[in-house]
C-alpha cells in the first residue's frame, strides 16, 4: 500500500525533499499571510497573489504561480498539506525530483488558469478570489490515475482501490461544496495525467519494473 507513510521525519526530509519543500512553503506563506492582514483576508490574498477572474489581476500571470502556495484560513492548509504530506511522496519517488516539481508546479498554473477561464463567464458585479494548492495536488492524483491505468504493474490493487475512492469522493465534494474551485480540481487531475504521460514520454525514469 503505498499512501501509508512509514517513514520518520529524517527519512522523509531525505526521500522527500520537494514535496517537503512545498509544505514548508506552504506554511510559511500562511504564517507571512496571518502576520500580514490574516489569511482570510480577500484583500490580502489579493497582494500577495491570489487569482481573481476579472479586472487587471486577470492577466498578472506571476498570480497563476503565487496562488498554489496561498491558503484561505488555517483548515484549508490543513486538508491540502495532509494530502500532499500522504500521498504525493511516492510519485515524487518515481518521478525523480525536478520532474516531479515539474508536474507539480505546472499542473498547478493549468488548473488556475482554466478556473479562471471558467469563472470569468459567470462574473457579473463580484469577481472571484482563489487560492490553494489543490489543484497541484490533483494533478499528482492525475499522475497516479496514469500510473494505475496505464502502468497497472507499478501500483498495487489495494492503492488502486485507494486511489479511486479517494477521486471519486474528491469530484463529489468539489461539486457539492460552493466554496470549493471544483474547475481547479478537475483542471489539475487532467493536467497532472497528460504532462505525466509527456513528461515520461520526453524524460526517462524509473519505471516498468517494481512498484510506486
Amino acid at each position: 500500500m503505498i499512501f501509508i507513510r512509514y517513514e520518520n521525519w529524517r527519512s522523509y526530509l531525505r526521500y522527500y525533499p520537494v514535496t517537503s519543500v512545498l509544505l514548508a512553503a506552504n506554511v510559511l506563506m500562511f504564517i507571512v499571510l496571518t502576520l500580514d492582514g490574516g489569511s482570510t483576508n480577500l484583500n490580502t490574498l489579493v497582494h500577495y497573489g491570489a487569482t481573481v477572474n476579472a479586472g487587471p489581476e486577470k492577466s498578472e500571470l506571476w498570480r497563476y504561480v503565487a496562488a498554489i502556495f496561498l491558503h484561505n484560513g488555517f483548515a484549508h492548509l490543513f486538508f491540502n498539506c495532509f494530502a500532499l504530506l500522504v500521498f504525493a511522496p511516492p510519485l515524487e519517488r518515481v518521478m525523480g525530483w525536478w520532474r516531479y516539481a515539474l508536474l507539480y508546479v505546472a499542473g498547478g498554473i493549468i488548473a488556475n488558469i482554466l478556473s479562471v477561464a471558467v469563472s470569468s463567464r459567470d462574473v457579473v458585479d463580484v469577481a472571484t478570489v482563489s487560492v490553494g494548492a489543490s489543484g497541484a495536488i490533483y494533478a499528482v492524483y492525475g499522475g497516479f490515475l496514469y500510473i494505475a491505468l496505464m502502468q497497472r504493474n507499478m501500483m498495487d490493487p489495494q492503492s488502486r482501490k485507494t486511489l479511486y475512492s479517494l477521486l471519486v469522493m474528491g469530484i463529489i465534494m468539489s461539486f457539492a461544496s460552493p466554496s470549493v474551485d471544483y474547475m481547479a480540481h478537475l483542471g489539475g487531475l487532467i493536467a497532472g495525467f497528460f504532462l505525466y504521460g509527456l513528461i515520461l514520454r520526453l524524460f526517462q525514469f524509473r519505471r516498468r519494473q517494481g512498484r510506486v
